[in-house]
């Protein structure tokens, strides 16, 4: 299923209280879609539910508690859970909202310490299980993720597509259908940062370089 890789988890969770400060009026407010039994099928069913969603409505967000601000194109909605990388406990948090044919997402792990492997161990978790995700293997390039006091980081970008199935029917029972994905990686002391778009059918490249270069980390 689509954006399984976002937590690899199969247990039910409660949804994250944290909000972000919206800082636009919302003309037109995206319903917020129920949650999902897990977050192995929180995206895939917001990319089913494409077809409801509006246009383009964008808003900035700030997350004050994982240090990065970005335009999502209609309200975003958010969740979280616990997850393992490299044998060591971490949780990860979403913003995520639809819009066109495409869902935009934010996702953030909160890692144990700063250090250069940790923080290797988590990009490279979140990059080969999205790509895993289409039966892809993620051919990663270099790309500046801009810092909001000034500056820029390095981080990666990926950009894959494929069925989220291996054959007709994905392994939750639903159809599979052809999806593609680019996203972003960085991380920032001790947190890992996933900026992805996911769709059916890509977003104008104004639209996509508008969520992307939005993101800024604090």
């Amino acid at each position: 299923m689509l954006f399984r890789a976002a937590f690899l988890m199969i247990r039910s969770f409660p949804r994250a209280s944290k909000r972000a400060v919206l800082h636009t009026v919302v003309r037109s407010p995206l319903t917020l879609f129920k949650s999902a039994a897990s977050t192995t099928t929180l995206l895939f069913t917001a990319a089913a539910l494409l077809a409801c969603t509006p246009s383009y409505d964008w808003r900035t967000i700030q997350n004050n508690d994982d240090a990065y601000e970005v335009t999502f194109p209609a309200k975003p909605r958010s969740d979280a859970r616990d997850i393992d990388i490299a044998g060591k406990p971490m949780h990860m948090k979403m913003q995520m909202a639809e819009a066109g044919d495409a869902v935009f997402a934010v996702g953030t792990v909160d890692l144990p310490d700063a250090d250069p492997a940790t923080q290797r161990a988590a990009l490279d978790f979140l990059q080969q299980g999205l790509a895993r995700n289409l039966n892809a293997a993620p051919a990663a390039h270099p790309v500046d993720i801009e810092v909001a006091a000034g500056g820029r980081l390095a981080g990666a970008e990926i950009t894959v597509s494929g069925t989220s199935g291996t054959g007709n029917t994905s392994a939750n029972g639903q159809k599979s259908e052809t999806r593609q994905i680019r996203a972003r990686f960085i991380a920032k002391g001790t947190h890992a940062y996933q900026v992805a778009i996911v769709s059916t059918k890509a977003p104008p490249p104004d639209q996509i370089d508008q969520f992307f270069s939005s993101f800024k980390l604090f």
